[in-house]
């Protein structure tokens, strides 16, 4: 492992940060749109989790499939949406992923592999399953990628997906993003094992990965190997990535359960971008090309904002349109 991310090239070490950085520069205009009242209903912000997103949306290929949680505007953008139908979606607007009628909790895009953001915890780990089944009786060599939050860990969901996942060495990699605490509560208070994925790997024949998802040099390198292996028809991977939400579980709430000393030494040891650009610069890569990146980052940002904004809310006309697999519900009433 150690050899392939010292191998790293420098073309990919700068698109994992380009990659971090637009995560952490849409996620904060997010927070700022909440703010002044122009995201509708909640979010769950992956503020401090991008190089888990990052690392993974490099290394995918891109008829690959993402599962995710509602935590998932991360995991939505490094597959190639744009940024104005996300931050659309989460406005309310006609520009958003689906018209402005899924909101922040529900970002799909099948046409880039997103198959669906989930509120309901551990109910996408079995449907990953499925659709990695389908790859492998297709024999396509694509790959399902499932993350999920350290609570889903102690749902039957989880033990489910995992047992079948592994009976018939399926296509799919399971990566935990434990950010120490489900929505309120330390994982570590109402869990039997102090790793609540890697501890419990070998129940169910795997190896027991346990890794930095702060380090996206160690995020990337540990799903090109996991995604390999899966490829190769070896079967799926359990993966815990150890990380932290520089926020509250959503914007409803302050955090307040959490040490302010704890807080800040994620946030200012631990940052994934911040502590990224240090290395890029000991490696020798050159400040202007980071600044470059930086730059363009902002302006796309400003530009998503504005194309998101000025953007109609979506006609009423297709309110029950996307209910029914016929497209209406006026056969039903």
């Amino acid at each position: 492992m150690n050899d392939k991310i010292q191998n790293l090239k420098q073309d990919t070490r700068l698109k994992l940060y380009r990659s971090m950085l637009e995560c952490r520069q849409m996620e904060q205009r997010a927070y700022d749109l909440f703010m002044q009242n122009l995201v509708k209903g909640t979010s769950h912000l992956g503020l401090g989790q991008e190089a888990i997103a990052a690392g993974f949306g490099v290394a995918m290929r891109a008829d690959d499939y993402t599962f995710c949680t509602y935590r998932g505007h991360n995991h939505t953008l490094v597959r190639g949406v744009s940024m104005t139908g996300i931050l659309g979606e989460l406005m309310g607007r006609d520009c958003g992923l689906m018209r402005g009628k899924g909101g922040s909790m529900h970002l799909t895009s099948v046409e880039h592999g997103v198959m669906g953001s989930y509120a309901i915890i551990g109910a996408h780990l079995p449907i990953a399953a499925g659709a990695a089944w389908s790859a492998q009786y297709r024999g396509t060599e694509q790959v399902a990628v499932c993350f999920f939050g350290d609570g889903t860990t102690n749902i039957g969901a989880f033990h489910e997906a995992l047992n079948f996942s592994v009976v018939w060495s399926l296509p799919v990699v399971f990566v935990c993003e434990n950010n120490l605490y489900m929505e309120y509560t330390p994982i570590g208070d109402v869990t039997a094992v102090a790793n609540p994925a890697a501890d419990r790997a070998a129940a169910y024949g795997l190896e027991s990965i346990l890794i930095d998802g702060n380090d996206v040099d160690v995020v990337y390198a540990t799903a090109c190997k996991a995604l390999e292996r899966a490829r190769k028809g070896e079967g799926p991977s359990l993966i815990e990535a150890l990380t932290y939400r520089h926020h509250g579980h959503s914007r409803a709430d302050p955090g307040k359960y959490r040490p302010d000393e704890e807080v800040a030494m994620w946030k200012e040891q631990r940052d994934p971008i911040s502590n990224y650009r240090a290395r890029l610069l000991e490696l020798g890569i050159a400040e202007a090309d980071l600044v470059a990146i930086e730059t363009e980052t902002d302006e796309l940002v400003d530009r998503a904002t504005e194309e998101a904004s000025n953007s109609p809310p979506p006609p009423v006309e297709i309110a029950m349109t996307d209910v029914w697999a016929d497209g209406s519900s006026s056969w039903r009433n």
